[in-house]
């Protein structure tokens, strides 16, 4: 079944001669994590929003696995979504195990679940336990956030929402949170809606981008086929699609070894520098181009499992360049 199906949702404010969403339907399965891109007043928050019913829909339906969202009270449904934003939200006069607990004391956990899930989610988003007696302000803004996540994740929903819960933040401090984001979804597979205007933070987080433009989605895909086959010119222009480092990004040294035509080099010869199945192949010609035409060599688990070269890098572009041919 279907986590989310959103079926000609719109949303028309009072005095606007425009829906700030329009018409728009969509399926997102469980476990997706699905990153709405577009730019300031596409309809990306307005659409979340709905989603947990902070604004009616003006027409239209959606369904959470399977229910009419019109026929769920709407403080149940919103205790069974997790929502992050980007100024955390966190409640200042509250310390951050009362802030991660709102949610569980609501609905009704006993005192021992609650701490144990509160120590547990201090150690999913990396925060020391013993910032549960600390108020928001005592921490950083990505500290703050960390527990912002952890708040999100405190019932344990199915599906999260999360309003550029990074924009504020510095790059590093952004790139960090990314990464531990991506490492929390590959252990709880929770179903992700994400908004955000930054490109590169899509591309990397998405299994699917929503592309919005004037409340309607342009365009609705993996990261890899909005570069390889852009709906028209302004997902183009949005996400860059010609620029060949971001496609890189998205493609594994995996699947560069398992180009048909090119089998990979067995040979023994040491690097000092290996690659990794799962890193990406923009890091890969970054270390290519410094060693020519030997290649590098793949290491899984500690043990050699091929040798990257040049040809295998050129042999996939050409296949990307292709499928945008084919459109």
């Amino acid at each position: 079944m279907s986590m989310l199906v959103a079926d000609e949702l719109t949303k028309q404010f009072p005095g606007e001669s425009q829906p700030a969403v329009d018409a728009v339907s969509f399926t997102v399965e469980p476990g997706e994590f699905i990153v709405l891109l577009g730019p300031s007043g596409c309809g990306k928050t307005t659409l979340l929003k709905m989603i947990n019913r902070l604004y009616e829909p003006t027409s239209g339906r959606f369904f959470i696995e399977g229910v009419d969202a019109r026929d769920m009270p709407v403080t149940a449904l919103r205790r069974r979504i997790g929502y992050a934003i980007q100024q955390t939200g966190l409640f200042p006069h509250l310390r951050i195990a009362q802030n991660i607990a709102v949610v569980p004391r609501l609905l009704g956990w006993s005192n021992d679940r609650i701490e144990a899930r509160i120590d547990a989610l201090l150690d999913l988003v990396g925060l020391p336990r013993e910032f549960r007696q600390r108020y928001p302000r005592q921490l950083s803004g990505g500290q703050q956030q960390r527990v912002g996540l952890a708040r999100a994740l405190a019932a344990d929903p199915a599906m999260m929402l999360m309003d550029e819960p990074f924009g504020a933040l510095d790059a590093i401090t952004r790139t960090r949170l990314q990464d531990e984001l991506m490492a929390i979804q590959r252990k709880l597979h929770k179903t992700i809606l994400f908004v955000t205007h930054d490109i590169e933070e899509a591309l990397r987080l998405a299994d699917r981008v929503m592309v919005m433009k004037d409340g309607r989605i342009i365009q609705f895909a993996p990261p890899l086929m909005l570069l390889a086959q852009p709906e028209d010119p302004f997902v183009a222009e949005l996400t860059g699609a010609s620029d060949l480092l971001r496609q890189l990004s998205l493609i594994t040294v995996e699947r560069a070894l398992a180009h048909p035509g090119l089998q990979p080099s067995t040979d023994e010869t040491a690097d000092l520098t290996p690659l990794h199945p799962q890193d990406d192949l923009r890091l890969a010609l970054t270390r290519l181009l410094s060693v020519g035409d030997e290649g590098l060599v793949v290491v899984e688990d500690g043990r050699m499992c091929g040798r990257l070269t040049l040809n295998h890098l050129q042999a996939v572009l050409r296949d990307t360049a292709l499928l945008g041919a084919q459109r």
